[in-house]
């Protein structure tokens, strides 16, 4: 088994893991895929959007990819998804104005937001408004896997990377 180091220019696997694949009883091709997790993803860098929906890919799950946070509101999925990965600095609408709408549409789909920036500020107003997680960029593959497993196992199972302090 290999780590899945998230490197959004390339999908090599790095590092040693003893995490197990998940259990399929039939090959991906057999079932619909509404038997799946839909995990969207929500991203305005071309890279991180691929290398996470591969990465989401070889779970097993089906992954849709939104170049912005308007684009995925006016896609018509919004409902169907388990679970919502958006960036928080975007251009037009960010990602914590994505959790907003959200919120004001009713939808309580768990939200792992990734940012580059982890401002105390934006991460207790994500919180506050119920982020699944939060993953500093640059994370590493198994990072992204755990709290997205998390939050399905859990509904809106809170995620923590190590090494990084939870917020009270």
């Amino acid at each position: 088994m290999f780590r899945r180091r998230f490197d959004p220019h390339s999908l090599a696997l790095q590092e040693p893991c003893d995490a197990e694949p998940p259990k399929r009883g039939r090959r991906i091709e057999d079932k619909p895929l509404s038997d799946f997790p839909l995990i969207a993803i929500v991203d305005d860098d071309e890279a991180i959007r691929l290398a996470a929906e591969s990465l989401i890919r070889s779970l097993g799950f089906a992954a849709r990819t939104f170049d912005s946070a308007e684009a995925f509101l006016a896609s018509g999925i919004v409902r169907k998804i388990d679970c919502l990965i958006t960036d928080v600095q975007m251009p037009g609408m960010n990602g914590l104005d994505l959790q907003d709408a959200l919120i004001a549409r009713g939808q309580q789909t768990p939200i792992i937001f990734i940012t580059a920036y982890p401002e105390e500020r934006f991460q207790k107003r994500a919180r506050a408004n119920g982020a699944a997680g939060i993953l500093v960029k640059p994370f590493d593959g198994q990072s992204l896997i755990d709290c997205l497993m998390g939050v399905l196992r859990k509904g809106k199972g809170l995620c923590n990377p190590a090494g990084r302090p939870k917020l009270s």
